[in-house]
């Protein structure tokens, strides 16, 4: 798609520039049919959605969180493993771009609201560059011009951090201002409800970013920007016209969102859409469900206890729960769960045939293994082959947005709670607690996420947040802004298996799915099981999956290798070589 862009900027470019060669010079004809023309800033406009910063693959950002198992532990969080000579994202290319159609886009043939309009997409593109560069490193410089390369601001040092994110909510209040589409039946490009819904996330970042960080001494803005996220929030709520997607009820609802090939328009503000014809597809069901391309990411036990029970109440109040076996734990909890996992009911499509699909342990490491971006038919395993549009921004996190903003500023009332979080609840199953906003805090959430945390409603807010947002690229960004970096230092932990050689029926239909040994593989075992050697070591290697109690217990997978999450992490390090060419920046601290 940007080499459509780029070819079809050229040849406007060259038409134009062709047309009176011998009265003008080819700058001044090319900046003519670019700024002078609606379809010219329209076009320029286009060129911005496949800039490098944008997410490329929402359904794999969450490998870098704390719920997910992965192949390897991350080097950014191994003692040592990580420094300023392999770090990486100090690029500003795509700023120049985007700074020079700002400075350029101000020729009076073009009616100053059509203008206003494609400088609004302009802002709202450099909001978001601004906003991934904050949260990557901190303090950066602002540059709000295209600069040349002999210009003193390619030298300078960097600004502080309120200063660059009072110029980001400038942009984005623009954007909000003056976009003035508010439908694209695609949802594939910006729209006035986008960039307000962009505005309710960074505001709700730099708001709870400031208020627990306190090293940075802006504890007393943070309600500034946690008011103008509930605000930005509220405009969609109000005004956009979305709700939360019920079609089929809330056993299905819930996952269609996240499978169907075209935008569930109703919840989906805006989505990165396929297309057979033009050989865009993406890759989700290669990631997920491959044995040796993806990242075989599993979610944690840690995590998967969050799950409420249908009737609304804390899973792990049943004293049983630390024991209780796969095939029991899944039973009447939050029906996300079902959409989220492969568990009980859950099938594939094979030739045509819908075949049961429990866990499959060459694909998952601890047992819950994740379906929601997968598409059920296996011929989409096997490459870049699925077809389903990845939603970008959708209204169930508006609401969530909405609700944390609130709940942190202690104004979220009993009907913002029914508006939000009750409501996604009530999607997922749940039968109770949907009208009025806890007041008891869980126990489980405080000791395994926010110890230091008593407020039950920001505690269920969270909860909510991390279920029904799970595997979209926001999880890593939220540990950052709670200042809860140490939550990647947690066990990646399965189920629980009671005992060795003794097959497990996942999902009850009768046919047997996995054992686990030690030393020397059943012979000749239980036909069609799936055998795990879970020894302390295999040959003269150390295994990484184990039994926590050695012959029982919950699985464990590459708990042998140390993960620290150190005070530095909450930044990268400015990578080495452009540090070298700009001493001025100086390093993040403690990356020197």
């Amino acid at each position: 798609m940007k080499k459509q862009y780029i070819w079809a900027l050229l040849a406007c470019l060259g038409l134009a520039a062709c047309k009176k060669l011998d009265q003008k010079p080819e700058s001044t004809a090319t900046k003519d049919a670019v700024f002078g023309t609606e379809n010219g800033l329209k076009l320029y406009t286009n060129s911005f959605y496949n800039m490098d910063f944008l997410p490329k693959n929402s359904t794999s950002q969450d490998a870098m969180s704390d719920y997910l198992a992965v192949r390897s532990v991350q080097d950014f969080i191994r003692e040592g493993g990580f420094g300023a000579n392999n770090s990486s994202g100090w690029s500003w290319g795509d700023l120049r771009n985007i700074n020079y159609f700002i400075a350029n886009c101000n020729n009076p043939a073009v009616p100053a609201a059509v203008r206003n309009n494609y400088l609004g997409i302009a802002r709202y593109f450099r909001a978001y560059f601004y906003m991934e560069k904050v949260k990557r490193f901190g303090d950066v410089p602002w540059i709000g011009k295209p600069l040349n390369i002999d210009d003193p601001a390619l030298n300078a040092g960097r600004d502080k951090r309120e200063l660059v994110m009072d110029s980001v909510l400038a942009d984005i209040n623009f954007a909000c201002a003056n976009i003035q589409a508010t439908n694209d039946p695609s949802r594939t490009t910006v729209t006035k409800w986008v960039a307000h819904a962009y505005k309710s996330r960074l505001c709700l970042f730099e708001g709870t970013f400031r208020k627990y960080h306190t090293e940075l001494n802006l504890v007393s803005t943070a309600n500034k920007w946690l008011e103008e996220a509930a605000s930005a929030a509220n405009e969609v709520i109000k005004n956009g016209g979305y709700s939360i997607n019920n079609n089929g009820g809330p056993g299905v609802s819930y996952r269609q969102v996240f499978t169907s090939n075209t935008p569930v328009t109703n919840e989906v503000l805006q989505a990165s859409v396929a297309d057979i014809n033009l050989g865009v597809l993406n890759e989700a069901n290669w990631w997920w469900t491959s044995g040796t391309y993806g990242a075989k990411a599993s979610f944690t036990r840690t995590f998967i206890n969050t799950y409420l029970k249908l009737d609304g109440t804390s899973f792990t109040n049943d004293p049983a729960y630390r024991t209780m076996v796969f095939k029991d734990e899944v039973k009447n909890r939050d029906l996300r769960l079902k959409q989220t996992i492969r568990l009980g009911d859950y099938k594939r499509i094979t030739s045509g045939q819908q075949v049961p699909a429990p866990a499959v342990f060459s694909y998952t490491f601890t047992g819950y293994q994740p379906i929601k971006w997968t598409l059920d038919d296996t011929y989409f395993d096997a490459g870049a082959l699925n077809t389903n549009a990845i939603a970008l921004f959708r209204y169930a996190e508006v609401l969530l947005n909405y609700a944390e903003a609130k709940a942190e500023l202690g104004a979220l009332t009993d009907a913002d709670w029914a508006l939000t979080v009750g409501a996604l609840r009530a999607r997922a199953g749940i039968t109770a607690g949907l009208s009025t906003k806890p007041t008891i805090a869980d126990p489980y959430l405080i000791t395994n996420y926010f110890p230091g945390i008593t407020d039950a409603t920001i505690l269920e807010v969270r909860r909510e947040r991390g279920i029904e947002l799970s595997l979209e690229g926001l999880r890593f960004p939220d540990i950052l802004r709670w200042k809860r970096g140490s939550l990647m230092e947690q066990e990646w932990n399965g189920f629980y298996v009671p005992s060795l050689n003794t097959p497990m029926d996942l999902n009850e239909d009768g046919i047997l799915d996995v054992a686990f040994y030690q030393g020397t593989r059943p012979n000749p075992g239980a036909a069609g099981v799936t055998y795990v050697d879970v020894s302390n070591t295999i040959g003269n290697a150390t295994n990484s999956q184990k039994l926590k109690n050695g012959t029982s217990g919950e699985l464990t997978w590459m708990n042998e290798i140390p993960r620290k999450w150190n005070e530095r992490n909450y930044y990268y390090p400015i990578p080495l070589n452009d540090l070298q060419r700009n001493p001025n920046l100086k390093q993040n601290p403690g990356w020197q």
